[in-house]
């Protein structure tokens, strides 16, 4: 994506340094803004197309290259009928994705934000009462207190990072259910996996006929 942004920007950078109109820019303001604008729009479409790719490969491309032992672009190649027999149902699940992704990442947030504010009260708290009372007992700021400053923030960091985690995990969990079940009612293979057929009962032991007494 990076190669392709350079390109994209780069590309017609330089040749506007090349005619001279960013050395001179209050002379040539109608093709800059002009050129300016076309290409925020084709950089917004060269993402939203990379976007729906990165998606589709991870979503559609790579169950095939799992399941069936197949390369990324024998897995486009079948994977293209599917999307022109069905636009509408692919195209309802990306906008489906994006709504929801959305929708997590505002719910996420309050709930890590909520926590983290639980969190910090009472110990932005007791911090200042540690503060207040190492400055009436003399203490000032040197290696020793910086340091001491430095690892309590870090491990603080590091336990709001955990539970951030933590609670991001219904969406990281949901997120490539909903692609594979979405995918298996469309790719045999997969459905195969998901929904195995059941197994036929088990036959009962042939009936031995116990032995004439003698």
């Amino acid at each position: 994506m990076m190669v392709g942004l350079t390109i994209l920007v780069g590309i017609p950078a330089a040749f506007a340094l090349a005619v001279g109109w960013l050395k001179q820019s209050s002379q040539h303001m109608v093709p800059l803004i002009l050129g300016g604008v076309l290409l925020f729009f084709m950089v917004m479409t060269f993402v939203v197309l990379w976007l729906v790719v990165h998606v589709f490969s991870k979503d559609f491309v790579v169950p095939q290259m799992a399941l069936e032992d197949i390369g990324a672009m024998e897995a486009w190649r079948r994977l293209l009928p599917m999307l022109k027999s069905e636009k509408g149902g692919y195209a309802g699940y990306l906008g489906m994705k994006i709504v929801m992704a959305i929708g997590a990442a505002v719910i996420v947030g309050i709930v890590a934000a909520i926590i983290i504010l639980l969190m910090l009260i009472p110990v932005g708290g007791f911090g200042a009462v540690l503060v207040l009372m190492g400055k009436s007992g003399g203490l000032h700021w040197n290696l020793y207190t910086i340091t001491l400053a430095v690892v309590v923030g870090s491990i603080l960091l590091a336990v709001i990072l955990y539970v951030v985690s933590l609670v991001s995990v219904p969406a990281i969990v949901f997120f490539p259910a909903y692609s594979i079940h979405f995918f298996a009612a469309r790719y045999p293979a997969l459905e195969a996996v998901l929904r195995p057929a059941p197994l036929p009962p088990a036959e009962p032991p042939p009936f031995l006929s116990p032995e004439p007494s003698q």
